[in-house]
């Protein structure tokens, strides 16, 4: 006999906390019931069940045999070393092969079994009731134990799966837990989930028990339970963002058609409206710009791109060099999917505007290329060749400083160009003497010294005999 009301409360919570269903930890219980009566009553080779009555709480044994025939049976040169027979029909059922070696414990043949019940077939299960015990010893307690904890680290297991793997590509919230070896593990409730070193934004710091948001990228179940791969960095976290502060975007309404993004730095994100009164950019940036704030606060001031999407390549790729303005746009050679080859347009942009379309590093280029999917070459109105950006790689021409690291501004206002900034930056700024401490005359030797002084002596005693003069 059990205590009902122990074995109630504690499935209730388990139930509520854990999110295990009561039938499956009542099978658990079952299961290790029968472990503990086959090891402390039973012999090598029974099939043991038990049936656990919730109102009375008594246990029911009986012992299982599966009813063969003669075809059913392995031969004496088919048999393998430490194989083992099925524990029920159904195993024997789904076995490719479904012959076995034959075990009297587990095993009946037809003929004996229909001397029992007539109509039984080959593949059937007999029951036989097995005397009731419930002074089990410490070994197969111990070992009911143990059953009942792995059967509810499966169904730990399995709840996790049924509800994570639904949110797949969904954000999730969780609170830090630790950072180890470069990974950094949020507490999600249940279970644990990590975010790789590679999908974190780099330059972000959190503390243990602050609260994270991160996009659920994939759910694998692995021998030490169930691995949450978490990011902060990919481009689906910056949809999925968008689409959290976007109505618009949830009805599909607009929908994002491109994104380039280089984690912490800078983004760029083509949208597209499926209705013609919808403004697709002023949806994803809001009134006075709260939507398009309230997502680069959560990625830590990641400056973020928001352009138009267009079937025209040409206007498409004069977009994404935003916030530059470009004076031409060649179309050398269009895409070619069968063989994997990218477009090749080629941009010609003012003397002005060679910095911002290059970008600091040639990020400017490289994420627009990356955006639109095409190869894009920087040229001047000369038809100076100033970069070229395939993929993620671009190459700056080493006669053209725009693009490095020198004091670019990349919004919209900033159209200074480098000749300009470089006549500020000679410009005094404060109020100095036209004679500088660093620009007088050197002082080799002491003779140039002492002159040096006479003079200045000289100046003083002249400049006296002026003012008595005047005061005379």
């Amino acid at each position: 006999m059990f205590d009902l009301k122990v074995i109630n409360s504690v499935l209730g919570e388990l139930e509520e906390e854990r999110g295990i269903p009561r039938a499956r930890m009542i099978d658990a219980i079952e299961q290790a019931l029968a472990t503990a009566y086959k090891k402390e009553f039973g012999k090598r080779g029974q099939i043991v069940r038990a049936h656990f009555d919730e109102a009375t709480g008594t246990t029911i044994f009986e012992q299982v045999k599966i009813v063969l025939d003669e075809s059913m049976i392995k031969e004496e040169d088919e048999l393998e070393e430490g194989e083992e027979a099925p524990e029920s029909a159904e195993e024997m059922s789904e076995g490719d092969d479904k012959k076995v070696r034959f075990d009297e414990e587990k095993h009946m043949m037809i003929d004996s079994a229909r001397l029992i019940k007539k109509d039984v077939q080959s593949g059937e299960e007999l029951v036989f009731p097995l005397e009731p015990k419930d002074d089990f010893g410490r070994i197969a307690a111990q070992t009911a134990k143990q059953v009942i904890i792995q059967k509810i680290r499966e169904a730990e297991k399995d709840a996790a799966l049924e509800e994570f793997g639904q949110k797949e590509g969904d954000i999730v919230m969780g609170h830090v837990q630790r950072f180890e070896r470069g990974n950094l593990y949020v507490d999600l409730g249940r279970v644990t989930g990590a975010i790789p070193y590679e999908e974190q934004i780099p330059g972000e710091r959190f503390r243990p028990g602050e609260r994270i948001r991160a996009i659920l990228l994939h759910v694998d179940e692995t021998a030490r339970g169930i691995y949450l791969r978490l990011s902060r960095s990919h481009p689906d976290f910056l949809e999925a963002l968008f689409t959290i502060e976007a109505p618009e975007l949830q009805n599909g309404s607009v929908e994002v058609k491109a994104i380039a993004r280089e984690a912490g730095s800078r983004s760029k994100i083509a949208v597209f409206a499926n209705e013609e009164h919808l403004d697709p950019v002023g949806s994803l940036v809001g009134q006075r710009g709260v939507r398009v704030s309230t997502v680069m606060s959560e990625l830590g001031g990641e400056k973020i791109d928001i352009i138009e999407w267009s079937e025209d390549p040409a206007e498409f790729i004069e977009d994404a060099l935003s916030p530059a303005q470009v004076l031409e746009v060649r179309i050398e050679s269009q895409p070619n999917e069968e063989e994997g080859e990218r477009g090749h347009a080629v941009v010609e942009v003012a003397p002005d505007q060679q910095s911002l379309a290059i970008g600091r590093g040639g990020q400017n280029v490289r994420l627009a290329a990356k955006l639109t999917g095409w190869k894009i070459d920087i040229v001047s109105a000369k038809g100076e060749e100033l970069a070229e950006a395939e993929g993620d790689e671009v190459m700056v021409a080493p006669e053209s400083t725009e693009g490095a690291d020198v004091a670019t501004i990349e919004e919209e206002s900033a159209t200074t160009s480098k000749e300009e900034t470089d006549v500020v930056e000679d410009e005094p700024t404060g109020d100095r003497d036209v004679k500088d401490f660093d620009e007088e005359e050197e002082i080799d030797t002491p003779e140039e010294a002492e002159e040096l002084m006479n003079e200045e002596a000289d100046e003083a005693e002249a400049a006296e005999e002026d003012s008595e003069t005047k005061e005379a």
